[in-house]
């Protein structure tokens, strides 16, 4: 799918929208990202602006979903609780173009050029692990009080649209590699997490707004200042939650831990987490380990899920494993106390 005749077409789509957000023809378009969405810079020598153009997928946000997203973003920025793209509106005053691709209906955004890179998984994270938490308490804070705006729809990340009847991502089942014995494990932990939550609740004190992908793929460090980008999959989850998607993909890292305790001292010095809190994490790093497990099954064309395929489902069911150990070792321990 991710051939150089689709990128070109998504080109040739932009290139005709170019003139709605006042681009010159000479404006040069640059593929930055491609996944389910592609982003491009446009950099235009004509008018000096820097742009970044969103091509998002057909048949996933609508578009009051997608306002209701650039909507968010704004009270963000306007606010300053964190540094983040800031939506560009098109000369008729529209956040939002369609564009053809070969008969195909997709929506565009574009939002100023932010300078910066992302932080590199090779190196110590923590530091930037105690700025994000910091971050991401205060997206909760803003997200507790904000008063959303009249028809805002976005996406509810629980556990049946996760991992139960309804999955926005797939069915955890198809996971590529994934053996007989393998889906008895994630069948006995799909069955814990489904618990686990349901004893948790979903409250307006752990529930509400959340980023849902804060990884360091949407980071952009810029001398000391970490900002945020890449809203596209935001919606209504645990809170807790955000920190599971910020270690997607190196959940089975021997450094997690360490982020763990890097983004706790972020996120503790703006606002408190209760031990309840602190001990739902382990479930929402794996209810996360494995959604993506199902996203790389059902998104088998990208080049993540090319990259890490069938080892990924293979470690998804070794921490299963340890998950459903833990917890079993917990559980003894506690009626064993209960004894006494």
């Amino acid at each position: 799918m991710y051939n150089e005749d689709f990128i070109d077409r998504l080109e040739k789509g932009l290139r005709a929208a170019l003139l709605d957000w006042g681009l010159s023809n000479e404006t040069e378009l640059t593929l930055l990202t491609i996944s389910e969405n592609a982003t491009f810079r446009a950099a235009d020598p004509a008018s000096g602006r820097d742009v970044v153009f969103r091509v998002h997928r057909p048949g996933y946000h609508s578009l009051a979903e997608i306002a209701s997203e650039l909507a968010w973003l704004a009270a963000l920025s306007s606010e300053g609780v964190v540094n983040t793209l800031k939506p560009v509106l098109q000369s008729n005053g529209d956040l939002i173009a369609d564009v053809d691709d070969n008969g195909t209906t997709r929506h565009v955004v574009a939002f100023k050029f932010l300078p910066g890179y992302q932080p590199d998984e090779d190196d110590d994270l923590s530091g930037w692990f105690v700025k994000l938490g910091a971050i991401t308490a205060k997206l909760h804070a803003h997200s507790r009080d904000w008063k959303r705006p009249r028809g805002f729809q976005r996406k509810t990340w629980n556990f049946e649209t996760m991992l139960g009847a309804t999955p926005h991502w797939g069915d955890w089942r198809d996971a590529l590699g994934l053996t007989s014995d393998g889906r008895r494990v994630l069948q006995d932990t799909a069955e814990l997490l489904r618990e686990r939550l349901a004893d948790y609740g979903e409250g307006p004190a752990i529930f509400g707004l959340v980023h849902a992908d804060l990884r360091p793929a949407n980071l952009l460090a810029d001398g000391d200042r970490l900002s945020v980008i890449d809203f596209d999959d935001c919606g209504f989850s645990w809170y807790l939650y955000d920190f599971a998607a910020s270690i997607s993909f190196i959940e089975h890292e021997p450094y997690v831990p360490d982020l763990l305790d890097a983004w706790i001292d972020g996120y503790t010095s703006i606002a408190p987490l209760s031990d309840e809190d602190m001990a739902m994490i382990p479930v929402f790093i794996m209810l996360r380990r494995m959604l993506l497990t199902a996203w790389i099954a059902s998104h088998s064309e990208t080049l993540t899920a090319r990259r890490l395929g069938e080892s990924y489902t293979h470690g998804t069911v070794a921490l299963a494993r340890a998950f459903l150990a833990e917890y079993a070792e917990a559980e003894a321990a506690d009626a064993e106390g209960a004894e006494f």
